[in-house]
């Protein structure tokens, strides 16, 4: 067979097998033209749409897998904020701590402060109180005493005193009781 292909017997060599086959060109024009027809159709009304209806949806996946990555994006970058406003927030929180702990020290050394100066003012006053009341009682107890001393004198010299003796009296009286 390969000799009559190199002899120049191709013609021959087809018809050959045509034959043997049951090849008829017409039938195999009408064959392609059927292929044809029927790839054309299956183009146009099947694979056409079915690769339009592909195309969309991986347009569509592709679409959502963007729009996936901008949200785990924005979901990172919202974390990122959070975080930084759980943190600003828990800057703050212990700053306002702190402001109020050294507040309330430093309110409550002022009531202290306050306290003592109300307590010293207190003792100041009665001290000044026992002041007075001390003086009052030895005003009242020198005129009592000179009272007493003029009595005594008048009963045991038998004399009633004028003022001038008893201011005397009362006088050396008192010096004697107040160097005592």
């Amino acid at each position: 067979m390969f000799t009559l292909l190199a002899a120049g017997g191709f013609s021959e060599t087809a018809a050959e097998i045509g034959r043997n086959f049951g090849w008829k060109p017409a039938y195999f024009v009408a064959q392609v033209i059927n292929f044809l027809l029927v790839l054309y159709v299956l183009k146009r009304f099947a694979f056409g749409p079915i690769q339009e209806i592909l195309e969309k949806r991986r347009a569509n996946i592709k679409e959502g897998e963007e729009k996936l990555a901008q949200i785990e994006q924005k979901l990172i970058e919202s974390e990122k904020t959070n975080a930084a406003l759980i943190e600003k927030a828990n800057a703050d929180a212990k700053r306002l701590i702190n402001e109020a702990k050294d507040s309330s020290a430093k309110l409550a050394e002022q009531k202290a402060a306050e306290a003592v100066t109300n307590a010293q003012n207190i003792m100041a006053k009665a001290e000044e109180a026992a002041k007075a009341e001390r003086a009052t009682m030895a005003a009242d107890l020198k005129k009592e005493f000179g009272r007493l001393v003029v009595a005594t004198t008048s009963q045991v010299t038998g004399k009633a005193l004028n003022e001038d003796d008893q201011k005397r009296i009362n006088e050396e009286a008192l010096s004697s009781v107040q160097s005592n």
